[in-house]
């Protein structure tokens, strides 16, 4: 019986990735093939993969930003191996997990791919990765331990506490969002930590968004459906200023967004409207509220028909897609007390005193940015097709000769994608 035990397993084995332990140099960025890829991917619990191409500028950009994360991520209590593979050389693989633009990342966790859309400046990259590997519910016990918690979380992500509430209350939804926030439960703690976070009675959920300094607290029913809704609505802060990476959090909510669009953010004005919209957006939570500076960000504000000389501040109503809603008599909030004009502009959407407007000009150029060059790529990748297509029944030599296609038709739309790419950081 041992005998045929040992047979089988020199039989089986060599078919099974798993039994060939895959070995990595702690601190370094692996550099996997079509020989060790498979076996690094189901023998490691958590393996982040860059998939390259050696010609794309981004990729390059990314690589010594990977190689800085790589001792911080190996070295965690539950550690993050990143690795990276050329994609455009090993096109099986490429094919096999739909890469279709570069760099493309997903984080493997035991052997099942996510899509990473996340940062990728090391210490960022490193903190997001780090929500991965740590667990769904955090238990604090003590006052120390909620605030290394809160340290420990950074200012990226949202944190939700939940004060006095069992882990089970709220396991379920912080899997669900487990991407997108950190979530824990406070066992034990002192009055100290209820004046802190400014709540009375417990149970209670806090939402914090330390880096806008914003914080809101949720009483119940602690129901899924109640839950879920506070922490839907809590994911984002209550105003939001509009840039690459906040496009990605919108484009997940289903809410529309009420945008205002000022001359510029830094402005000592703009900063007072900020804090009324923050009073609306509490009072509104149906709604996204957002902001963006004409001088921080053109392109995008022409999008809603916004130049030079438009009277500014101005809201519009989005629906985070192709549409977006002027409200009549209401669009321009000039003057000194703007609280009501705010008040007013919302009343009359609600009404249905709107008229319906296509984005600018400037669209496409929102779409790269809202959908990421991934998509871009694939754009690109399908316009080239339909030109093939389009061209093959012209006239061209009989002949079949040896010849690149290469050459021409891949030669230039890398050069489109870099030229498109430039947008994405």
């Amino acid at each position: 019986m041992l005998l045929l035990l040992l047979l089988l397993l020199i039989v089986v084995c060599p078919m099974i990735s798993s039994c060939h332990e895959f070995t990595v140099d702690k601190g370094k960025v692996v550099e996997l093939d079509e020989s060790n890829f498979d076996s690094a991917v189901s023998s490691l619990d958590f393996i982040f993969v860059d998939f390259y191409a050696p010609w794309c500028g981004h990729c390059k950009r990314l690589s010594p930003e990977l190689d800085k994360a790589a001792p911080i991520l190996s070295g965690l209590k539950t550690p993050v191996v990143i690795a990276k593979i050329d994609a455009d050389k090993y096109s099986r693989i490429a094919s096999k997990y739909k890469i279709y633009g570069f760099p493309t990342l997903k984080l493997f966790m035991h052997g099942v791919p996510t899509d990473y859309n996340g940062p990728r400046k090391s210490d960022l990259l490193v903190r997001y990765l780090r929500k991965f590997v740590a667990p769904d519910v955090t238990v604090l016990k003590s006052d120390s331990g909620i605030t290394e918690f809160v340290e420990a979380a950074g200012t990226f992500f949202p944190i939700f506490i939940g004060f006095g509430l069992d882990e089970p209350a709220i396991s379920n939804l912080a899997i669900k969002f487990k991407k997108n926030a950190w979530f824990s439960v406070a066992k034990d703690f002192s009055e100290n930590m209820m004046t802190l976070y400014d709540f009375d009675k417990a149970p209670a959920l806090l939402a914090l968004h330390p880096n806008f300094n914003e914080q809101s607290i949720f009483y119940g029913p602690f129901e899924d459906k109640f839950l879920e809704e506070f922490i839907q609505q809590s994911l984002l802060p209550l105003t939001l200023p509009i840039s690459g990476d906040n496009l990605k959090l919108l484009k997940d909510d289903k809410r529309k967004i009420v945008l205002t669009i000022v001359e510029d953010e830094t402005h000592y004005e703009s900063k007072g409207l900020i804090k009324l919209l923050r009073a609306a957006a509490s009072a509104n939570r149906d709604f996204v509220f957002a902001y963006v500076g004409y001088n921080q960000w053109k392109d995008f504000a022409e999008a809603f028909e916004v130049g030079r000389k438009t009277p500014l501040p101005k809201m519009v109503v989005w629906d985070g897609n192709e549409v977006f809603f002027a409200v009549i008599d209401s669009e321009s909030i000039q003057g000194e007390d703007q609280g009501s004009q705010i008040t007013l502009f919302l009343e009359r959407y609600r009404e249905g005193k709107v008229i319906e407007k296509s984005m600018g000009p400037s669209f496409v150029g929102y779409i790269s940015s809202l959908l990421g060059m991934r998509t871009v790529y694939i754009l690109v990748f399908l316009a080239a097709v339909m030109f093939l297509i389009a061209t093959a029944g012209k006239e061209e030599p009989s002949d079949v000769g040896p010849r690149d296609p290469a050459s021409t038709s891949v030669a230039d739309n890398r050069e489109t994608t870099r030229l498109s790419a430039d947008k994405e950081d």
